[in-house]
């Protein structure tokens, strides 16, 4: 009976602890979130006041991600900005990341909600090379094997993904590969190509008007990484007959949240609106 009689408060005294650490660890990781939201840093009284903490116990609990070099302090400023240590950890993400993997979810519904294939490309050197797919169920459809390459300068993820280059790269490219004609519709004047990307870039889309093949009509923006440059494009492509001009604003936007979605998912970050690179 007296064992019993003791397991109780034993019980109840290691309940409350573990309640105090985890109330701790939240206020800590609720600290470390706040300083990093902060381009130049927050001094003690400003970090209490926005948590509702007392500038005590905010200091001890920066302190103690201080000595792991989680948070850093300015002894001149006054200021507490994020430490090593988080960035290393907030890096680790990286590598795990898949986004092919994380892309297709969005691009099921990005197949929902437009009715056209949605595939997934990235450039390699002097072509863009196909890394996934995902198919609508129309009989007419666009299918491209994976793995399979495509003209850039013709193709909607093509000049998406040119458009992530700053000018002198492009030039060296199309130097290299030219501007083919592939239908009466495809560019084949470098000025024009290039204003073409200038207008990519600030309207956030590119699209293929059966530059590639006729009757074909493609549209794609840029999925970005978290230094904001360009790492894929994702697209939806169909029939002109249906993918028609008048339903661009439609469709674009719809590509353009699955790109930003994607981007996001990710941790990536679109860079500013520039109207050349």
């Amino acid at each position: 009976m007296n064992d019993s009689l003791n397991d109780g408060p034993k019980a109840g005294k290691k309940t409350s602890s573990g309640a105090v650490q985890v109330q701790s660890l939240t206020r800590a990781l609720l600290l470390l979130k706040r300083i990093s939201a902060s381009s130049n840093g927050l001094n003690l009284t400003e970090l209490a006041g926005e948590l509702a903490l007392a500038p005590s116990t905010a200091h001890r609990l920066l302190n103690s991600m201080r000595q792991l070099d989680f948070v850093d302090f300015d002894e001149q400023s006054g200021l507490w900005t994020v430490g090593v240590t988080a960035f290393s950890v907030g890096s680790a993400y990286l590598k795990k990341r898949d986004f092919v993997a994380e892309a297709r979810s969005h691009m099921k519904r990005l197949v929902a909600e437009t009715g056209e294939t949605s595939n997934l490309a990235i450039l390699d050197g002097h072509n863009h090379v196909f890394v996934g797919q995902v198919e609508c169920t129309e009989v007419m459809r666009m299918v491209v094997q994976i793995g399979s390459r495509g003209t850039l300068h013709a193709a909607g993820v093509g000049k998406a993904l040119l458009s992530g280059l700053d000018d002198a790269e492009v030039t060296h490219i199309i130097n290299h590969t030219g501007l083919a004609s592939l239908t009466q519709n495809t560019i084949t004047t470098p000025a024009v190509f290039m204003d073409e990307l200038r207008k990519i870039r600030l309207q956030g889309f590119a699209v293929d008007d059966e530059e590639q093949v006729s009757g074909l009509r493609c549209i794609a923006a840029n999925i970005y990484d978290e230094n904001s440059e360009v790492i894929a494009a994702v697209s939806i492509s169909g029939p002109s007959v249906r993918v028609s001009s008048d339903r661009l604003d439609h469709y674009s936007a719809a590509v353009m949240r699955a790109a930003s979605a994607i981007t996001l998912a990710i941790g990536g970050s679109r860079p500013v609106r520039r109207a050349s690179a």
